[in-house]
């Protein structure tokens, strides 16, 4: 049946920029558009001077991990792939998911064939067309093993995607099989092994986005690495990049729907501590500011503050390769052994949550009406006493008086503070604890998680899609983020029967259900710690700037209406 995309995302408004550094350091060279495919000379990228140009000012807490649509993206760096680059869909300033590349689809009455009719107008900012076989090529490189996404798991649905990530199946590495072919230069059919009601959502992540083969190779290593080394198909450019310092969004006067994108510019810059980035904001540097605790208190009640609550949850990750990490109950006497109350109440103040759970309330319902929350409620919630019986049991069966361990965490102001008061607590209500604190900067943050080389670490996750198994797939022991060797064979078949069999959902909400108790309840794999709120000051002139409801942000809404 022929489709025209109107599904309704029902989450609230999320803000874009996570803050926490500090602007300034020595300068570096700006590395700008070199080559003939994007720059001013050569195409139409950059419009024509205006004696007024609209431009969006930001900060932002650090560097872009990767601008790879099969790199490992954080929140930032998925924000930035998403207003340069263009899949089939993208959601809108609503987060209604609305047609990007795709014209008009198809899907087959079993629900396991999609058919794409792709835009004629959709072009790289090299004049190329944007075609089937662009999309053919980036979801099997995504896939190949020498190229493999981070996010790879999201293609799953697709017929035999499981089977080519699998090192044990036969399959394995063979991306050819993937169900996915271009029938003709607009025309793209995509085969699922099963029917998934939420298969066009999954499409608005970037993992799903196209390259153009013949750029890509070209580029080699040095793919993404400069503005230079990329080709654009978003409504923005890349028009400069100075590392660790900010960079410029450029409006794409190439792009299909440039008619409607209102900004000439996004410009973003590094800044390493609130102080600073209220000192921006008050002297119109930037437009948004995200306030930690002490500026909430002084701004509260100003005209421009406003609060928000994220879909996105953060945790501690324990660490199993640790032998002390290993024992249940060492793990379960940390996630009972310190306020998270306090921690959203009194440090954070920006309308976060403590959580008790993974998989948030009010996120998704059961088939019955009722909230995933409510069967299970509040997870391994307890009081000092209990976590100092656990701690106890788990030192003698450790044979241990005494146990030390490192807490990775962001290098923000406000994460400290956090990090700091469970160190507190902990080596309070734990006898016997002793807990240092290494503050990293996202990237290195992330890469420390990645090769295991932490003990605890504050760590969390924003949605892909509307389900519990977006939260709970991330703790899969063959997953690619299972950074904290944590494995349970009953969890894994939970997670994964539900990834794929949506047959009884009554039954599979249940399954979901009985996965996060024994991720938490049963083996406290992890320690909840907040759904995350936000509080900020946002300028009143600048007008529809779209934050969604996984954290990340769209700028070809916001208009700067002075």
């Amino acid at each position: 049946m022929k489709r025209n995309l109107k599904l309704l995302l029902t989450f609230m408004l999320t803000i874009l920029v996570v803050l926490a550094g500090c602007y300034g350091g020595e300068k570096k060279e700006t590395t700008e558009v070199k080559k003939g495919e994007n720059s001013s000379e050569e195409t139409a990228n950059t419009s024509e001077e205006t004696a007024n140009p609209s431009v969006l000012h930001l900060s932002v807490a650090g560097e872009i991990p990767t601008l790879k649509t099969n790199g490992q993206m954080d929140g930032l760096s998925q924000t930035i792939i998403q207003n340069i680059f263009e899949g089939l869909f993208r959601m809108d300033a609503n987060d209604n998911i609305i047609e990007g590349v795709v014209d008009t689809y198809d899907i087959s009455e079993d629900g396991k064939k999609y058919t794409f009719h792709l835009k004629k107008n959709s072009v790289w900012s090299n004049d190329k067309p944007v075609t089937a076989d662009d999309f053919v090529y980036a979801w099997k490189r995504n896939l190949h093993p020498d190229t493999i996404s981070a996010h790879a798991y999201l293609m799953g649905p697709m017929k035999n995607a499981s089977a080519i990530q699998d090192p044990e199946n036969a399959l394995y590495g063979k991306v050819d099989e993937l169900g996915v072919k271009a029938v003709d230069a607009s025309t793209l059919e995509v085969e699922l092994d099963n029917t998934v009601p939420y298969f066009v959502e999954l499409l608005t992540n970037p993992v799903f986005y196209p390259q153009n083969q013949e750029f890509v190779e070209a580029e080699g290593d040095q793919y993404a690495l400069e503005p230079e080394n990329l080709i654009f198909n978003g409504p923005f450019i890349l028009e400069t990049w100075d590392h660790d310092q900010k960079w410029i969004l450029k409006k794409n006067q190439k792009y299909w729907d440039a008619d409607n994108v209102k900004l000439d510019e996004v410009n973003f810059k590094v800044a390493k501590d609130t102080a600073t980035e209220v000192n921006l904001y008050e002297t119109n540097t930037i437009d948004v500011v995200n306030l930690s605790s002490e500026f909430v208190d002084v701004y509260k009640d100003h005209k421009e503050y406003t609060t928000t609550l994220k879909s996105e949850v953060y945790f501690l990750r324990m660490n199993q390769k640790n032998p002390q990490l290993a024992n249940v109950n060492i793990r379960k006497a940390i996630d009972m052994g310190w306020d998270k109350e306090q921690v959203a109440n009194a440090i954070l103040k920006n309308g976060s949550k403590a959580a008790h759970w993974l998989v948030f309330p009010g996120f998704v319902d059961t088939p019955n009406g009722e909230d995933f929350r409510d069967t299970f409620g509040e997870l391994n919630k307890g009081t000092v006493e209990e976590a100092q019986k656990l701690w106890n049991t788990g030192l003698k069966e450790l044979g241990v008086s005494e146990i030390s361990l490192e807490l990775l965490s962001y290098d923000d102001g406000q994460r400290k503070s956090v990090a700091e008061f469970m160190k507190n607590q902990l080596e309070k209500n734990l006898p016997g604890l002793k807990i240092t604190i290494n503050q990293q900067p996202n990237k290195q943050k992330l890469a420390l998680e990645d090769a295991q080389d932490y003990d605890l670490s504050h760590s969390g996750w924003r949605n892909d899609v509307a389900d519990p198994v977006e939260f709970l797939s991330v703790f899969l022991s063959d997953g690619p983020y299972n950074w904290q060797s944590f494995k349970n064979e009953q969890f894994d078949l939970f997670v994964k029967k539900a990834m794929v069999d949506f047959s009884d959902n009554e039954q599979r909400i249940k399954d979901l259900q009985e996965a996060e108790d024994i991720l938490i309840g049963q083996e406290a794999a992890i320690s909840p710690m907040y759904q995350a709120g936000s509080a900020r000051l946002i300028k009143p002139y600048v007008k529809g700037l779209t934050a969604h409801s996984n954290s990340t942000s769209s700028y070809q809404w916001v208009s700067i209406e002075k």
